[in-house]
């Protein structure tokens, strides 16, 4: 286990970032969800959570390489996205502690494809 620190990093800096998308109510820059009120979305972003952590957590529990290859390579779209989003009108990921958190979560990403899965 100690050598998968990088994509554990990366793991919880994701799962941070999904609680901080809460605060900021992230559902309302996704198409779809966007047109839904805010309670509907909220609730519908929270519960589809629970089977996608599910998910993640089974496949990290058993050690798929493929698998944390490709949550490390997400990371690190999951960045690009939310640069290219940054100017949307109803992004709340605004100060320093979430851009800490999403650009963390695809450090640690590059890090473990670069350094652990090459």
């Amino acid at each position: 286990m100690q050598h998968n620190v990088l994509f554990f990093l990366g793991l919880s800096f994701i799962m941070i970032h999904e609680l901080d998308a809460i605060r900021c109510k992230e559902w309302r820059i996704f198409p779809g969800l966007s047109l839904l009120d805010d309670r509907t979305g909220y609730i519908l972003f929270v519960f589809v959570h629970i089977p996608l952590f599910y998910f993640i957590l089974v496949k990290t529990v058993s050690s798929s390489e493929s698998f944390m290859t490709g949550f490390d390579v997400f990371l690190m779209l999951h960045v690009v996205a939310h640069v290219l989003l940054a100017k949307h009108s109803r992004n709340e990921f605004k100060d320093w502690i979430s851009w800490v958190i999403i650009i963390g979560a695809g450090a640690f990403g590059l890090m473990d494809l670069l350094f652990i899965r090459h």
